[in-house]
């Protein structure tokens, strides 16, 4: 029969995560409640250095960089392979549609190996992919081998894209992860600002291999920084997936006995039970009050053995998309980087048709974009760690997932009329400068968005965390594959003018969205929650 032993636990800023070692420890109150973000681990990623924090933070910042180059260091190439390997352009689209749809949708593999195995080990492997593919590119002799291996560089490098966000909810607090999400949001849009300039410059200079010769060699020391620096993160204590499977395991044995105060007695156990599936309920929730208890189970997680329904990637993906808030969340995210995606593949066109620049210099004017998402980032993510401080502190220290969208508020007026003036300013071909200013704006007010509502997404799934970013990365990548798709359709048809009027107004509807969540997501996920433990 499994025991309880309950022990005091100090409040406030004196609250020392104690050492145990495979036993499932949480975090209960005298309203039994407990918070799996919480739940005591060994070497407790979020008690360590500033340094090793930083040095975690820096890594797979760096490696989503390199990621992130992958998606479009190949577009200044596409003329010299198509001439080179003799291809047609559906097939050079191919390699790009490929890519698109494989960066998107593969994370949800990714994200299930890594509440099994760990992330290190998943980031190990994507990297040791990366670097093949990109070597088998540079070496390929023909266009479908050319498909195929972009098909496999983008399952090694949305990995990286996929765990990082994770990564990060691993290391930091919640009042944290605004700040150190913006850092590391904006490493994601440094690659595609960079890429079509290191593109079209290696490419001029030394051929259209030299690109992924490039990232050959970039991945190389992204898996070395991997495999000698990093330390993993990831905690069984704090994972869903653990938990689900701890849960089977008690219900095999007989009810545990709890009460709410120091160590259980035989005289102290009558005053109640706690079930396993009572004690499965009150994990799901967050906050954690100041006179908290630890409570550790004699069941470890040594006992846990793992089975297909643990493991299978799609049932956590649709435990995801069964709350509402989480669905119009992703969708939110999704329409605004598929703009993002339409913007920079017709800006390309525009100013290469109308302007008559060449690779490198589409690329210099692109900068301006990912210069603004990179601020937008950086920025957006201090301020709504800023926001979040406030509202807790004018709330005695409570908070829920939804304060976090508060500061995608400040954003959100400047990004249709920012949008409206790029449409009519290329519709008309003003001086490119102008250009330049509306893609900092554009970028700035875009990123300031996705910023808020990156980090609502994992603070809104505790135990999750890892799952939600893909299933946002899905969303992203599907919704971006389809604007790419129609882009040069819809660019020809309505031109630049009245393209970018339709997607103010798609913007305007994605503004309102995030907003019916701000209002409606708390009681949205609690009716979610409670959906989850009934069945």
């Amino acid at each position: 029969m499994a025991t309880l032993t309950v022990a005091e636990a100090p409040s406030g800023s004196e609250h020392k995560t104690p050492r145990q070692k495979s036993d499932v420890k949480v975090f209960t109150s005298a309203n039994d409640t407990i918070d799996i973000e919480h739940a005591p681990v060994n070497d407790d990623p979020r008690q360590w250095s500033r340094t090793r924090k930083t040095l975690t933070l820096c890594i797979v910042s760096l490696a989503t960089v390199v990621s992130a180059l992958a998606s479009n260091i190949q577009n200044p190439s596409n003329l010299l392979i198509e001439e080179d390997l003799h291809a047609t352009s559906s097939q050079i689209s191919w390699t790009l549609a490929a890519f698109q749809l494989i960066q998107g949708n593969f994370p949800l593999l990714w994200s299930a190996a890594s509440e099994i195995k760990g992330r290190k080990p998943v980031y190990l492997v994507a990297s040791a992919i990366f670097v093949t593919g990109n070597a088998a590119l540079a070496l390929s002799k023909t266009i479908k081998v050319i498909i195929g291996m972009r098909a496999l560089q983008a399952v090694g490098s949305c990995a990286v894209i996929s765990i990082s966000a994770a990564t990060l909810a691993d290391i930091y607090e919640p009042h944290e992860r605004g700040t150190m999400m913006g850092i590391f949001y904006a490493a994601p849009l440094v690659g595609p600002a960079l890429g079509p300039i290191l593109g079209g410059s290696l490419s001029q200079a030394f051929g259209w291999r030299a690109s992924f010769y490039f990232l050959v060699i970039c991945g190389g020391i992204i898996f070395l920084s991997f495999l000698i620096l990093f330390k993993d993160t990831h905690r069984r204590e704090r994972s869903l997936t653990y938990r689900f499977a701890l849960r089977r395991l008690h219900t095999s044995r007989e009810p545990v006995q709890s009460s709410s105060k120091s160590t259980i007695t035989a005289h102290e156990s009558s005053k109640g039970k706690t079930s396993v599936k009572d004690t499965e309920k009150q994990l799901q929730r967050l906050n954690v009050p100041d006179d908290t208890l630890v409570v550790t189970s004699a069941l470890g997680l040594d006992d846990v053995r793992l089975s297909i329904k643990d493991i299978d990637p799609f049932r956590p993906y649709f435990r995801i998309l069964s709350r509402k808030n989480n669905v119009l969340i992703l969708i939110a995210n999704g329409l605004v980087f598929g703009f993002t995606s339409c913007l920079s593949y017709t800006c390309a066109r525009t100013l290469a048709n109308s302007y008559n620049y060449d690779a490198l210099s589409v690329g210099v004017v692109l900068l301006c974009l990912g210069i603004g998402s990179i601020a937008g980032s950086v920025i957006g993510g201090r301020w709504s760690d800023r926001v979040l401080a406030k509202m807790m502190e004018a709330n005695g220290g409570k908070w829920c997932a939804e304060i976090r969208l508060e500061s995608s508020l400040l954003g959100m007026p400047w990004l249709p009329p920012a949008v409206i003036g790029y449409a009519w300013v290329c519709e008309k071909h003003v001086n490119v400068a102008v250009i330049c200013v509306m893609l900092i704006l554009i970028g700035f007010s875009s990123t300031w968005m996705s910023t808020s509502l990156l980090a609502y997404l994992v603070d809104a799934n505790p135990g999750r965390s890892c799952t939600a970013v893909a299933t946002n990365s899905s969303f992203r990548g599907s919704l971006a594959f389809v604007s790419v798709i129609t882009a040069v359709p819809l660019q020809n048809t309505l031109g630049d003018g009245g393209l970018y009027t339709v997607w103010a107004g798609i913007l305007i509807v994605t503004e309102l969205l995030v907003i019916l969540v701000l209002r409606k997501g708390e009681s949205w996920r609690k009716e979610g929650e409670e959906r989850e433990l009934k069945c």
